[in-house]
């Protein structure tokens, strides 16, 4: 008997939703967030290695003579936000890539998308009161709530909201300064010592916290890291940049210039603005601080304003420079290997807090407060061949770092392959 015709239309159900295939990655991207991922522990080092305070006042804490204070300047001028923005603007760029691929499978992207914002929160909760305070995932997954209702918006758009919110970041902190005025002589004092040039009893008490054992570290790193968590993201002005900054990212995706697609021309302009204009404001700001004695009144609020214009324009620097090197396929063997750090780098940010707490805080080696700038610098060219030598090796038998995996099997709700196949063998 024949089978009577029907009318009825079998649609095939759209592929299930997976994480990038490596076929499928950009590996501009890569390269420049392991580029980024390694410069930002130039930064990192400091809050690591000494007292909090010494991060943004460099006189509260160890030694600005000689090649130390060069290499305070130099690390500053060259790296002090510009990794952390290139890192940002990527962190806003992924968001476009993944959500634009769920879409174009015909999927759902809301669902995924806020899902893995929620982990990232977690982990960004986890990092920061267990290991480090200095977490900056929990602000990206913070952000990350806001970006997906932006992602569809134009690369003019985007950047006139990313220069909005800068100048309202800016703002804030030009408005506390202001207000110093108003804190009288005694206020001012008791900031000042809390903040900017600690006094030696609470130097010690910070240095008795991180060179004991993790408990003793605890409510100091809890405490700062909620402080970091509610005050400075929410009123601070941290999260409206971060939020700028990941904005901008979005933008500058959409336009080619992270996939390396625009000229060798364009690349050059934005490296020789970046670099001419960033720099030299960012020395000025410097020589600004100098000029005022690093006196708070100036310095914590005011003093800072040069650089957090500036950094923008000298990671754009970078960035045009990483662009022009993939380009033109200058130096393969070493943007691979930062392609390997860029894959990982969730796995290797965190690794970068495991290896520098046990080096600095009292359950390893106890070394916090010890060393000066100029070992720090060795410390982080020592991990940073870590990171170098070990990724490649460890993308040659599996297919991802161990969070990134863990963190796209909680998002996907499905656990996610994890080893490569094992190379077939053959006998002659």
């Amino acid at each position: 008997m024949d089978t009577p015709p029907t009318d009825r239309v079998i649609t095939p159900s759209p592929p299930p939703l997976a994480p990038v295939g490596e076929q499928e990655r950009i590996v501009s991207l890569d390269v420049l967030r392991g580029f980024a991922l390694l410069g930002i522990l130039l930064l990192n080092i400091q809050a690591f290695a000494m007292i909090g305070t010494a991060y943004m006042h460099p006189y509260a804490y160890g030694s600005m003579e000689g090649v130390n204070g060069w290499i305070w300047r130099i690390v500053h001028v060259f790296g002090d936000q510009k990794f952390w923005t290139i890192f940002s603007m990527l962190f806003g760029a992924g968001i476009v890539v993944m959500t634009s691929r769920a879409e174009a499978a015909g999927r759902n992207a809301a669902g995924l998308h806020y899902r893995r914002m929620g982990w990232l929160i977690l982990f960004g909760l986890l990092h920061a009161h267990l290991l480090w305070y200095g977490d900056i995932l929990y602000f990206y997954g913070m952000c990350g709530l806001v970006l997906y209702l932006l992602r569809r918006r134009s690369p003019r758009t985007l950047f006139l909201l990313a220069i909005v919110l800068l100048a309202v970041a800016s703002s804030i902190s030009c408005f506390f300064g202001w207000s110093m005025q108003f804190w009288g002589e005694e206020g001012i004092q008791q900031f000042a010592d809390e903040s900017w040039t600690p006094t030696p009893e609470v130097i010690q008490a910070e240095l008795d916290a991180y060179r004991g054992g993790w408990t003793d570290q605890m409510a100091h790193r809890s405490l700062t890291a909620f402080f970091f968590e509610t005050f400075l993201f929410f009123l601070g002005g941290i999260g409206v940049k971060t939020l700028a900054i990941t904005l901008a990212g979005m933008g500058l995706f959409k336009l080619g210039v992270f996939s390396a697609a625009r000229s060798v021309r364009f690349y050059v302009i934005l490296a020789a603005i970046g670099f001419g204009v960033g720099l030299p404001l960012v020395e000025f700001g410097v020589r600004r601080h100098f000029a005022n004695d690093w006196d708070i009144r100036y310095s914590f609020f005011f003093g800072g304003q040069y650089n957090f214009w500036a950094s923008s324009l000298v990671s754009l620097g970078y960035v045009g420079v990483i662009m022009l090197v993939v380009k033109l396929g200058w130096l393969r063997p070493v943007t691979r290997v930062l392609a390997a750090v860029g894959r990982m780098a969730f796995t290797n940010y965190i690794m970068q807090t495991v290896i520098c707490t046990t080096i600095f805080y009292g359950h390893g080696f106890g070394q916090f407060g010890r060393l000066e700038r100029v070992e720090q610098l060795g410390v982080v060219v020592a991990v940073w061949a870590v990171q170098l030598i070990w990724s490649p090796i460890w993308l040659h038998y599996f297919r991802a770092g161990p969070l990134e995996w863990l963190w796209r099997s909680l998002s996907y709700w499905q656990r996610q392959p994890f080893r490569r196949a094992s190379m077939p063998v053959t006998h002659a």
